[in-house]
């Protein structure tokens, strides 16, 4: 095990970008959201063409200043930690580089603005600030209930892809072509659009025995909704049982500034990788 680490400039900058934690690191975390919003926001307002005609200038400038905050950001994070290929190469380093070079390729590439939208996945950083125990629990809890119902969902699924290519070569033979149902393909795609109640509005039968079937299908359709829920549901009714071995949440957020690995317990004095003392003097 190392010794606690000194307090230079780098843990400071450290504690500050990767912490959410410290007061410092909080504010940071908070900037940087406010910032990705706005960005967001004003690739959007810039698809306008009427607000692109008369606030383009300022929306170009806005763009240009955030990325410079972020280039300078993505900066940062790299010299402040040991270790930068644990931080370039990870899934956050990746989208923070792919949501700064857009604006720098479009000197190159037309039309690689568009791909500054990919900055609100970074927007996945929030639950770092939010540290609410209930509402992460309850999405681990989702999430294992998801998988342990996958198999029965699939099966549902298959069965339904069934049913929607018979009822859709039904309505084929039922319609036909002249009513807008000219194929088995499109056919289906028709029944899988009723099924699920959106229902487009692009092809409907004409005949009275063609709107029959469409309406036992679309009765059927509310039917077929409920039945995945009542699947997860179940798994997740399982998963409210109390178990003798549940493992405590950890809501840790500090990084270790070596090699970077994240997820330590809440007690935890050294990184669970590399032994590097997570805590200053």
């Amino acid at each position: 095990m190392t010794q606690p680490q000194k307090h230079t400039w780098k843990t400071k900058l450290h504690e500050i970008i990767y912490e959410a934690d410290t007061p410092a690191g909080k504010s940071f975390d908070v900037v940087l959201l406010i910032l990705i919003f706005l960005s967001v926001v004003l690739v959007m307002l810039e698809s306008v063409s009427t607000l692109q005609a008369e606030y383009g200038k300022y929306f170009y400038i806005g763009e240009w200043l955030i990325t410079i905050f972020f280039t300078i950001e993505y900066i940062l994070r790299v010299i402040s930690i040991k270790k930068p290929s644990a931080y370039i190469f990870s899934f956050y380093g990746l989208i923070d580089l792919i949501s700064t070079i857009p604006l720098y390729l479009s000197f190159f590439i037309v039309g690689t603005n568009a791909l500054l939208t990919i900055r609100a996945l970074r927007l996945l950083r929030v639950f770092r600030i939010l540290k609410v125990t209930r509402y992460i629990g309850e999405g681990n809890k989702l999430a294992k209930a998801l998988k342990d119902s996958r198999p029965k969902i699939l099966v549902f699924l298959f069965a339904v892809m069934i049913l929607s290519v018979i009822a859709g070569t039904l309505m084929y033979i039922v319609e036909g072509p002249e009513h807008g149902f000219k194929s088995i393909p499109v056919s289906v795609y028709w029944c899988i659009v009723t099924l699920t109640t959106v229902g487009f509005g692009d092809i409907a039968p004409i005949t009275a025995l063609g709107q029959f079937i469409a309406t036992i299908i679309m009765i059927m359709g509310y039917g077929i909704i409920a039945v995945p829920t009542g699947i997860v549901s179940a798994e997740m009714a399982k998963g409210d049982k109390p178990k003798p071995n549940a493992q405590k949440l950890h809501l840790n957020t500090q990084v270790c500034q070596n090699c970077g690995a994240k997820k330590h317990q809440d007690s935890a004095k050294y990184c669970h990788e590399c032994g590097y003392s997570l805590h200053y003097e």
